[in-house]
Order: structure tokens, then sequence, then C-alpha cells
């Protein structure tokens, strides 16, 4: 999102659960775009909110999975917040050698940027 919109909107990244460590072969593809998750680290809802962010000051929560979308809808019940379900496709399990895992992950990374440029238009930053 940053990378296509930039500084155009404020932006958190969260999950239904803590795994810290993102997944390698999501580091991967986005690598190959010259975005940078090496660093980044995933974090709860709940630890979202206990980090100090209020899920009342945003305006849209975009749910990647049925379990974020309940966690979301939830969690937002007594919030005027938007929350929308992309149906992306989950690249965790699937292909057995390397090649086969990372064609999976960018399946997924390519559908993110389709729903993007769907919903928030053009982008504004120098693009991928």
């Amino acid at each position: 999102m940053k990378k296509l919109y930039g500084q155009r909107a404020y932006v958190q990244s969260a999950g239904v659960r803590n795994d810290m460590e993102v997944d390698g072969f999501s580091v991967a593809v986005c690598k190959e775009w010259g975005i940078e998750l090496e660093r980044h680290r995933s974090r709860s809802f709940e630890e979202m909110q206990e980090w100090g962010d209020d899920l009342s000051q945003f305006d849209l929560i975009i749910a990647l999975s049925p379990a974020s979308q309940r966690m979301a809808l939830e969690l937002t019940r007594f919030h005027h917040l938007d929350v929308e379900y992309w149906p992306i496709l989950d690249p965790t399990g699937l292909g057995e050698a390397r090649e086969a895992k990372l064609s999976a992950y960018r399946q997924a990374r390519d559908q993110i940027k389709t729903r993007m440029l769907d919903r928030f238009g053009p982008p504004t930053e120098v693009t991928l």
C-alpha cells in the first residue's frame, strides 16, 4: 500500500494472531518489487490496540481471510468503521519445491495489488 500510495493514507498491518516473523516467501516476492519486509513484524489486532492504535481512528479494515474478517467485525461492532473482505489466495500450504511456493506467493501478491488498484485507483508514488 505504501509503495503505491505513499503518505496518502495511514496504513497499519495486523492479523488474527501474532506470528512475529514475516514469512520468508512473502519477503522474497515483495523484494522483487522493491518492497522491504525483512524488518517488518506482524502483530495481532490486540497488540495493535495495546500499542496505541485506536481502531476507531481508522476508516477501513481490509480483511484477507475469513478469520480476520470475523475478528475485524467483532472488534469494530461499536465503531463506525468499514470492513471489506478481499478473498486472496492463501499460499502458505501450496507447492512442494521452492519455485512452486514462490509462484503461489507471487499470485497472492499480484491479487492484492490488483485489489488495491481497483479499490483506491491509480498509484501516487513510483510504482512496481
